[in-house]
């Protein structure tokens, strides 16, 4: 038997403009402009900075740039393209930002970033004023090239071994390997090639000038090493029948080692990253004040050459085959380069709108800096607020950075949910975590209070919160429990 259904279904697809406008929107100032040079190579047809003349409005038409989905298929023929459409007595005028967002006279604050030899290869440099051979010298390069960025040596001999038989086509045995990791661990940073953090601690005191403490130190990470890291200060001091004094000196003396060599090394792989700010927020006259950064508004316009190209297409009586080609090619670069004006402009309009509504909902704390005057505040807010998808506000909330008057803060550190206080008033999880960062901060570090006393102090202060809620905010806060803050 024969049956008919009818089904309907609604489906909304995004066209590549819109996922194109959407990753311009999520790319912070520097990768922005890294994606604007990208664009520039790309598309000769568009370029950078302002036209002798300054237009205020862009004559293009909007069009439903859909069409370019399927090049082949939805092909327009050269004679059905409108030549004026893309000509303009006037010339297509340049985009530029709006004036009270930025100013040619503002200054640049950004420090550059040095370009310092790596990690990896001052460790090498450093091995070339040993005495070795070649043999050992492979070996000892491959030793560093097995180094992590936090300065460790993660595997064992035995594997190191091997992989040099079948990576490197070097084989030696374990003794030799081993030999060489001592001449590793002569390097600097001290505590560098260290296969575990005993042994990197181990590697820093015996690099230290001998003293009472430093020996007492070595001793405790080389034979007490569990009791020390679960801070059992008592046996410490029962084992070794010393004073609470000494202890606290040894103990001195290990807090000044670094647990993480590679780490603190400045031309490390890993280079921190130099933050530009994607906005500002100032106080002036008592009142906030926001500015985009001028990098994400540059001044782009369409060449005049693809324009005089198409007036020539235009003036021609005969169009031959290689024109008609000629003039799809001017026409894409030509429709690329209009769309891509202008989806700066939207990018710069949804970034400032964005960010005015959470500066606006979040004045109280950028009026003065309290962190407790945060709000509760959440993506649906603002995108209420502004009219945009939740969706859109995450891309900036999630990869910009705003400069205000108290630090450069990532924009989705102000989101955050809401609690009910004792008065039965939503409060921010913020508000609550720097309470809880204060009250930790000023207890007794000889007797650090444990969760269940921290919930029972924030109680007390009108936040009634759960013990396993207070855990799970110190562990967002990296602090950790309360024996490892203990102090001697």
């Amino acid at each position: 038997m024969l049956k008919q259904f009818l089904n309907l279904k609604l489906s909304q697809k995004l066209s590549p403009q819109q996922i194109q406008l959407m990753k311009l929107i999520q790319l912070p100032t520097q990768a922005f402009e890294q994606r604007l040079i990208e664009e520039m190579n790309e598309n000769p047809a568009l370029e950078a900075g302002k036209e002798e003349d300054d237009y205020e409005k862009d004559e293009f038409e909007n069009e439903d740039y859909d069409d370019y989905d399927d090049a082949e298929s939805d092909r327009i023929e050269a004679d059905d393209i409108n030549i004026d459409e893309y000509l303009s007595s006037d010339d297509t005028p340049d985009y530029k930002t709006q004036a009270n967002n930025y100013s040619d006279d503002d200054e640049n604050h950004e420090s550059p970033l040095a370009a310092p030899i790596s990690f990896h290869q001052d460790l090498i440099n450093q091995l070339n004023t040993f005495i070795l051979s070649d043999a050992e010298r492979d070996i000892a390069e491959f030793l560093v090239g097995s180094i992590d960025d936090m300065g460790y040596i993660r595997r064992s001999i035995p594997d190191i071994v091997d992989d040099m038989a079948f990576t490197q086509a070097i084989y030696t045995d374990e003794a030799t390997v081993e030999r060489m990791l001592h001449v590793i661990h002569e390097l600097e940073p001290s505590g560098v090639g260290a296969r575990d953090l005993q042994e990197c601690l181990l590697l820093q005191l015996k690099h230290k000038t001998p003293t009472e403490s430093v020996a007492l130190a070595t001793d405790i990470i080389e034979n007490q090493f569990d009791a020390f890291t679960k801070k059992h200060y008592d046996k410490l001091i029962q084992k070794y029948n010393i004073s609470n004094e000494q202890l606290k000196k040894a103990i001195h003396e290990i807090e000044k080692l670094n647990p993480k060599p590679g780490g603190a090394f400045s031309g490390n792989n890993k280079v921190t990253e130099n933050v530009v700010p994607d906005f500002a927020i100032r106080i002036v006259d008592g009142e906030l004040e926001l500015t985009l950064n001028g990098r994400n508004a540059p001044s782009l316009h369409v060449s005049k050459d693809y324009q005089e190209m198409m007036q020539t297409y235009k003036d021609s009586k005969d169009k031959s085959s290689a024109q008609k080609d000629a003039v799809q090619f001017i026409k894409q670069k030509l429709d690329s380069a209009k769309w891509f004006i202008d989806a700066i402009r939207q990018r710069q309009e949804t970034l400032f709108v964005t960010m005015n509504a959470i500066m606006h909902y979040q004045e109280e704390y950028f009026l003065d800096g309290d962190e407790t005057k945060l709000k509760p505040m959440i993506l649906k807010d603002i995108a209420d607020l502004v009219g945009l998808d939740i969706s859109t506000v995450s891309r900036v909330a999630n990869s910009k950075y705003v400069e205000t008057p108290y630090g450069t803060k990532l924009i989705k550190e102000f989101f955050s949910e809401a609690m009910k206080n004792d008065q039965g008033e939503d409060v921010s999880t913020l508000e609550i975590k720097k309470i809880l960062q204060n009250i930790i901060e000023d207890e007794d570090k000889k007797k650090p209070l444990p969760d269940d006393q921290l919930a029972e102090l924030l109680k007390e202060k009108g936040y009634p919160i759960a013990r396993r809620t207070i855990a799970k905010y110190r562990e967002q806060l990296d602090i950790p429990v309360a024996r490892m803050r203990k102090k001697i």
